[in-house]
């Protein structure tokens, strides 16, 4: 049974930082593109941020360009997000999503280019 896990969140200051692992189980995702996306109360889930499969390319929506960086160590089948300088708008559960295609080189920015999806974790920031 494939699962992926999401740890690292929690409740911080506005300003703050914190850091999300998605660790994969169940299959290896070393060669599958890796996502987070977040749903804040009340709104759709939105795209964060995504990371081919080799780790060479990334891509962020505009809103946390230059604070948040994903990251991939493929040998424990894991993925990150930094996130930096959080704001109060980055109050959301925070999902990763695994893509079911091996190797792609487009990455996919919508929910439905993902296949597999861990169960959340929250992050609240405080004003």
């Amino acid at each position: 049974q494939v699962q992926l896990v999401e740890s690292g969140g929690g409740l911080v200051q506005a300003g703050g930082s914190l850091r999300l692992s998605c660790a994969a189980s169940g299959r290896t995702f070393s060669n599958n593109a890796m996502g987070w996306f977040r749903q804040a109360p009340g709104k759709d889930l939105e795209f964060v941020a995504a990371i081919i499969w080799s780790g060479t390319s990334t891509y962020y929506t505009d809103s946390v360009k230059g604070r948040f960086t994903i990251s991939r160590d493929n040998a424990k089948n894991t993925v990150y997000l930094q996130m930096n300088s959080l704001k109060p708008e980055d109050t959301a559960v925070y999902y990763c999503a695994g893509d079911l295609v091996s190797r792609r080189t487009v990455i996919a920015t919508t929910p439905r280019g993902y296949d597999y999806w861990g169960q959340g974790t929250q992050v609240t920031v405080s004003s």
